[in-house]
């Protein structure tokens, strides 16, 4: 540990931290030799209060679904059955202990965060997790979905990860870069010789320990006498690591025979079972006493029943250095090994390995394994399974029907790339029809997910045209599936577009009502459709939005709670950011912004989690808005800018007509109408028809109004108007009479504000305190001064209510102005503005009822968190339980 004051330091603090409740999370990272493994011991070694875990990833078995999880959690097991029995039931599928399926991935990460959580009760908990880029992809993912929600269990997790090495992603976590070694630690690791050798073996080694142990000991005498030529010792360029791997292998070559085949199958095997690895060289003509020589060598660590190789290049050098027929025949050994041991999914691997062309019998083996990955949400795994087994198919349609279901699931692990390379290698093109459809399913959410919205929902469409003869049942999903994507693009003509193909459908008759001048026939569907939901997520999605779009806000808002709730009950996680994110424009839509922050900022975590950037942009832009009318600028403008780096280049209307929205909504708050009218007409360009743009046009006409541009309004006020009147929801008909009111003759704007108050009742706080300020503005210019202060104290409690500071302020001084009494100060945001957010959602469950666990499960955060969150808030609303609690919130 030469030279490693600072990174020990930082360890130390985390375990010092873990002994007082605290929890915490590092990756390690660094090239390979740098000395991450020793790190890790470094923190094993100091942590002799606290139970240690720890697993290594192993690049040859690195796509067994959940292997690693299980290695990790082998000393705690009988933990499992204290969790809920819904997480505990998910663990044992995923280790193979049950036969259920898994619907919900986040089951399984909620699982490991109680896990930890309870492996931690009495006492602090290290969990190390080694080479994880060799970590199998679910494992990773449950590890790191636990690790960035871990808050007060007393546990520390440190991930280890080589630069540069392909493997699984590990991302979100906070980072500790491990560099070189500087001269003088490097020094000391080279002891007794020349100077001049020395500054040559620091040189080449570069700061890099085991480069600086291994080429140091590579020296001949006349070397290290200080014999060096020019060309004594490699050049730089050429690689450390394959040049340390080199001399682990000559060191392996020196051992005999046999403990070389030991050494070997051991590398080829990810269990780490003595038992299993010896079993599998008998076979090979080696025996336990064979290990002796490689454990004299220091190549092997042996505990009890486990086996660990001392660095992950030795290993390395064990089965890269053995000639490919000895590799086969250890993955055969291992197979019949673990046959024997009833582990069927490691096994099919081994085959697989071992396999050298077409095996169908194999590619069974597979697909079964992708099938059982498949049912537990590993869909990096599935997605492997099914590729190996493709590349072992001999039958051309079959290859492309396990090709496609690899691109799918790759697609669904939010491996974008991956998919389209395994949907580019399906040739031919797929005579099933039901192959075919799925493969243009997979290429339109990596469109749709990563690119432009409009070329997938072409994707779907030319797919339907294909398949639709053949299988005219395929085209509804189809089709639907492209007006969603249309609609994201903002592109109303593409919609109808692709509604008139099947007009009968009701899922399609709406778009094709609504933008093909059937409004009356389009609203009678809608109500349809709500008064018979259909089973499927798409088309209760799109009855949702076609709810939001027509203005009945109430409805949308209960078909969106239905949606996610549906998601959150089948396990259909990936597309619950797209429903939470629904739920949040109905919240704004109903002037419910807190509500509607928390909800987006759930939705954003997990668009996040799944790489879904798309919906992530929409998100940023949704969370901006609620931002927009607390006129947090910086938070706009960070949110914003993100939102539009994301969606301008890619045609994504929608998500970048809301975010330039919130930025012109902050203007106008924050008095600026010419920059807000510029912000807001650059909005409205971003879809194509007035129905899409129809909520932000009393903004547009505001603005315009306040920048003395009345003119550049007069086409959004029509517009409004007849939408208003067309769709007859009493929310779109009081912005409409409001803006009359703004645009038209004085002697009608009286009648077009009262009008709106009545309309507004019921509705939006948010948009009837908008409406009694511009009242109260125009009779202040009246001089009725008293009609004045009675609307302006109106808008005024409800701007401060809402936490709308910007507006607020307005108010408050268009009522000094009318001679009223300012001094209004309401809470801001009720009795919990003085919360944090993630306190907030705490405190609203804690109140309604549930209990540590169950607000765990909702919130993916473990019973002991949510505690310390009860523990951190009760203080600072005055109150001691949950009943007083409930009191509070409720008056």
């Amino acid at each position: 540990m030469r030279g490693r004051y600072a990174e020990r330091e930082r360890i130390e603090q985390l375990l010092a931290d873990a002994r007082q409740g605290v929890s915490g999370v590092l990756l390690v990272h660094g090239e390979a030799g740098i000395g991450k493994t020793a790190l890790l011991d470094h923190a094993a070694g100091r942590a002799q209060d606290a139970r240690v875990l720890r697993v290594e990833g192993i690049e040859s078995e690195m796509e067994m679904a959940f292997g690693g999880l299980h290695q990790l959690f082998l000393p705690v097991m009988e933990l499992i059955d204290v969790l809920p029995e819904s997480q505990a039931a998910a663990l044992r599928s995923v280790f193979g202990l049950s036969t259920d399926s898994v619907r919900d991935p986040f089951s399984v990460g909620l699982a490991v965060l109680t896990l930890l959580s309870e492996a931690a009760a009495d006492g602090p908990l290290l969990c190390l997790v080694d080479d994880a880029q060799w970590l199998d992809q679910p494992s990773v993912d449950m590890l790191t979905f636990a690790a960035r929600r871990l808050r007060a269990e007393g546990v520390v997790m440190l991930f280890a990860v080589r630069d540069g090495a392909p493997g699984a992603a590990v991302k979100g976590l906070p980072q500790l870069l491990v560099e070189g070694l500087d001269r003088s630690d490097a020094a000391e690791l080279v002891p007794g010789l020349p100077p001049y050798v020395v500054d040559r073996v620091i040189e080449e080694a570069r700061g890099n320990p085991l480069a600086l142990i291994e080429l140091s000991a590579a020296l001949t005498p006349a070397q290290r006498a200080g014999r060096l030529g020019p060309s004594a010792l490699p050049d730089a360029a050429a690689g450390l690591p394959a040049r340390i791997q080199d001399g682990f292998l000559q060191q392996l070559r020196r051992l005999p025979e046999a403990a070389q085949t030991v050494l070997l199958v051991a590398a080829a095997d990810d269990t780490g079972d003595l038992t299993v690895v010896l079993r599998a060289a008998g076979r090979l003509g080696s025996a336990v006493e064979d290990l002796e020589p490689a454990e004299r060598a220091g190549f092997l660590l042996l505990s009890g029943q486990t086996l660990r190789f001392r660095h992950p290049l030795v290993r390395y050098a064990a089965y890269q250095g053995a000639p490919l027929a000895r590799r086969i025949a250890a993955h055969r050994a291992l197979a019949e090994a673990l046959g024997e041991a009833g582990q069927a999914h490691r096994r099919a691997w081994h085959l697989a390995a071992a396999s050298t062309g077409p095996d169908e019998a194999v590619a069974e083996e597979l697909e079964r394994v992708a099938e059982w990955a498949d049912s537990r949400q590993a869909m990096a795994s599935a997605s492997a399974a099914y590729e190996r087994a493709a590349h072992l198919t001999a039958d051309p349609q079959v290859r492309a029907r396990r090709l496609v279901s690899a691109a799918q699931r790759a697609a669904d692990a939010g491996q974008d790339e991956r998919c389209e390379t395994l949907a580019d290698q399906v040739r031919p093109a797929p005579e099933d029809p039901g192959v075919a459809s799925s493969l243009a399913r997979a290429r339109a959410v990596v469109e749709l997910g990563y690119r432009r919205p409009d070329r997938a929902a072409r994707i779907l469409v030319d797919s339907a045209d294909l398949t639709g003869v053949e299988r005219p049942d395929m085209m509804p999903s189809l089709l639907t599936d492209a007006v969603h994507a249309a609609f994201c693009a903002g592109d109303a003509a593409l919609m109808e577009e692709i509604a008139l193909r099947s007009p009968a459908l009701p899922v399609l008759a709406v778009p094709a009502g609504l933008f093909g001048r059937d409004v009356p026939g389009a609203l009678q569907v809608v109500r349809t459709l709500v008064d018979a939901p259909a089973d499927g997520l798409m088309d209760r999605l799109m009855t949702g939005i076609y709810l939001q779009l027509t203005g009945d806000h109430a409805a949308a808002r209960e078909t969106a709670a239905g949606v996610v709730a549906h998601c959150r009950d089948q396990g259909v996680s990936g597309w619950l950011p797209t429903a939470l994110h629904l739920l949040v424009r109905t919240e704004l839509s109903r002037g419910h912004h807190e509500e509607a922050s928390v909800r987006a900022v759930e939705a954003l975590r997990l668009a996040e989690y799944y790489d879904l950037a798309h919906r992530a942009a929409h998100l940023r832009a949704a969370l901006a808005m609620p931002a927009a009318v607390r006129g947090e600028e910086e938070r706009v403008r960070t949110l914003t800018g993100e939102a539009l780096e994301y969606t301008r280049p890619r045609g994504v209307g929608r998500g970048a007509a809301d975010a330039l929205w919130a930025r012109g909504l902050l203007e106008l708050g924050l008095g600026r109408a010419e920059a807000a009218l510029e912000q807001l007409e650059t909005a409205s360009d971003q879809v194509n028809h007035p129905l899409l743009r129809l909520p932000l046009l009393p903004d547009l006409i505001e603005a315009a109004v306040r920048a003395g541009r009345p003119e550049r309004a007069s086409d959004a006020v029509r517009s409004l108007e007849e939408w208003a009147t067309a769709l007859g929801q009493a929310g779109f008909a009081a912005s409409a009479r409001r803006c009359q009111a703004l645009t038209g003759p004085d002697a009608e704007a009286e009648e077009h504000f009262v009008a709106a108050l009545a309309l507004h009742e019921g509705g939006s706080a948010y948009d009837r305190a908008r409406t009694a300020l511009l009242y109260g503005e125009w009779l202040r210019r009246l001089r009725r001064h008293i009609d004045a202060r009675e609307q302006l104290r109106a808008a005024l409690a409800g701007f401060e209510q809402l936490g709308a500071r910007p507006w607020a302020d307005r108010a408050r001084t268009e009522l000094g102005a009318a001679g009223g009494e300012t001094g209004l100060t309401a809470h801001e945001d009720g009795p919990i503005s003085v919360l944090s957010p993630q306190e907030r959602e705490v405190v609203r469950l804690a109140a309604a009822g549930a209990s540590n666990r169950e607000i765990g499960a909702q919130l993916f955060l473990s019973p002991r968190t949510v505690g310390h969150h009860l523990y951190r808030a009760f203080p600072k609303l005055g109150v001691s339980s949950r009943t007083e609690l409930a009191d509070l919130l409720s008056s």
